[in-house]
């Protein structure tokens, strides 16, 4: 026979080896599988369909809000996710670009956003652009017209919002503070308009529960806010109102109608007069370092800061020692195999564990409260014992807390490094004379750490930034008396950020902002740091 008639045939694998392009897996039918078959490209479009028609309707909204920036951003990304999905090939791009573009819009640009603001005088009074404050000062600041003549009003209801129902030229009109003035259809009652399709109109008694909102009403009489406003005190009458202001746009001041004073853009975001007086709205502006500055330079700031930054430290250093000693203690404790029942035991050490962080803290708060708390009426017969309104009391009860939360953690974390531990070392430990604390400290301690270290830096940066317990159990409290806001004893830094950015008489996101950067520069430092030292540890293992 000769060597061609029984030479095996080339197989597909070969026919690849060999440089032959290996043909793509088919059905049963013939037609191709996968992304690139019929089915897969189906998916694709009604994928990218959606997709698209979400991009394109957030567009047309940055498009009317006049965000050009925004608006290029979001058209380069649907362009480039259209091009990655609907081009053949390129495949790690279609895995990795969901994880990269959630990466860029929860991480990334909540990054880049806040060190925007940090750098801004974003906060109360300052929330808008300039147009728009101009707009709310000329709206806001005004003063009835003498000798107005009154106006019947109905006040109507519609998707939760107030508006204005009354008579003017003879014709029904309708509005409310976004919306000026515009003719409607209305059931009349003589010359009083009382109802319009599509709207609830308020009885009395919602008049009385809804005062407060009715009487902040000032609905512009046109588009043109030097027209004026009517507003309302009870529902039944209106009055005309003209702005206190008079703005001239040529030189970009507002003028007292009363008293003349002359008010400009004082280049901080607001319109002032000569003597310093400053009119209530304003709008955002660049101020550079100022918010950084601010935290060192303002005493009532920086000497609160400094207490609370090193409460932090120490709160978070305390934290974490005392979670991994009694959770270290309690797994060589339950680590040994002669003790019985240690499943059991072992599941009702990490109990503590699976209460989420904020219940736990209100439940604590409860349980030491200083007049009917558990711990002061049965552990201390009745005694009235502060444990959450004295300034070291409440600090040794935030630790206490925490410790009862964050050792079943340690707990788990350093029993399964115990069973990773070589049993050999031991007995040769032994076998030298060596004591089981002597074996603890120069043996399974280093061992141990160089397992659990980068654990123990990512809890310390935890604890750094640990708002839950803190807040839920003491509010960042007792309060200083001499501090900015409502800062208070066992308040830490990520707390000071909330109560600046959204508590209090004067919310300032943009000091929060360069609060939080400070935070993260922090945490960053110490975990770099940290890492770095590691290093020594792992040389003990090789």
């Amino acid at each position: 026979m000769s060597s061609s008639s029984t030479a095996p045939e080339t197989t597909g694998a070969q026919a690849g080896d060999t440089g032959t392009a290996p043909r793509r897996r088919r059905g049963l039918g013939g037609e191709r599988r996968g992304p690139d078959g019929l089915l897969g490209t189906l998916s694709k479009i009604v994928l990218l369909g959606l997709v698209d028609a979400f991009a394109v309707y957030v567009m047309f909204q940055l498009v009317a809000m006049g965000d050009w920036l925004v608006f290029g951003v979001t058209l380069a990304v649907t362009v480039l996710i259209n091009w990655i999905y609907l081009r053949r090939g390129g495949l790690p791009a279609k895995y990795l670009a969901p994880g990269v573009f959630f990466l860029a819009l929860f991480q990334v640009f909540v990054v880049v956003y806040s060190s925007y603001i940090a750098f801004t005088n974003y906060g109360g009074g300052h929330i808008s652009d300039k147009d728009h404050a101009i707009a709310a000062i000329q709206r806001e600041e005004s003063t009835r017209v003498e000798g107005s003549p009154t106006y019947p009003v109905t006040v109507l209801e519609k998707d939760g919002e107030l508006y204005m129902l009354t008579e003017r030229n003879g014709e029904a009109v309708v509005g409310n503070a976004e919306h000026p003035l515009e003719s409607v259809d209305a059931a009349m009652e003589g010359d009083r308009p009382i109802s319009v399709d599509g709207y609830q109109t308020l009885q009395f008694a919602d008049l009385l529960s809804r005062q407060d909102e009715m009487s902040s009403l000032k609905v512009p009489v046109s588009d043109n806010p030097e027209d004026g406003t009517l507003e309302t005190s009870d529902g039944s009458v209106a009055y005309a109102y003209i702005p206190t202001y008079d703005y001239d746009e040529a030189a970009d001041t507002f003028t007292n109608r009363e008293t003349g004073d002359v008010f400009r853009d004082n280049g901080q975001g607001k319109y002032a007069n000569d003597s310093g007086e400053e009119l209530r709205n304003g709008w955002r502006v660049f101020v550079g370092f100022d918010n950084f500055a601010k935290t060192v330079t303002d005493p009532d700031l920086r000497d609160p800061l400094i207490r609370v930054t090193v409460w932090t430290f120490a709160f978070a250093f305390l934290s974490v020692l005392t979670t991994f000693v009694l959770g270290l203690l309690l797994a060589i404790t339950f680590n040994k195999a002669s003790l019985r029942g240690k499943k059991v035991y072992r599941v009702m050490m990490i109990l503590p564990y699976a209460f989420p962080a904020f219940l736990s803290g209100l439940v604590w708060s409860g349980l030491l409260n200083p007049e009917f708390g558990f711990v002061n009426a049965t552990l201390f017969g009745g005694a009235h014992i502060e444990w959450l309104t004295d300034p070291w009391l409440a600090k040794f009860s935030v630790l206490l807390v925490n410790l009862w939360l964050g050792f079943p953690y340690m707990f788990l974390v350093t029993t399964g490094a115990l069973q990773s531990l070589p049993e050999d070392v031991d007995e040769a430990a032994k076998m030298d004379g060596a004591g089981a604390w002597r074996i603890f400290r120069s043996i399974k301690l280093p061992l141990l750490l160089v397992s659990v270290a980068p654990l123990l830096i990512s809890s310390f940066a935890f604890n750094f930034n640990n708002f839950n317990i803190i807040y839920m159990l003491t509010g960042g409290g007792p309060q200083f008396p001499d501090a900015f806001g409502n800062i208070g004893a066992t308040d830490i830094l990520i707390t000071v950020v909330y109560k600046t950015a959204f508590s209090g008489t004067g919310i300032d996101y943009g000091l929060a902002s360069a609060l939080s950067i400070v935070i993260f520069l922090i945490v960053a430092t110490i975990s770099a740091i940290s890492f770095n030292r590691t290093k020594a540890l792992e040389e003990i293992d090789s």
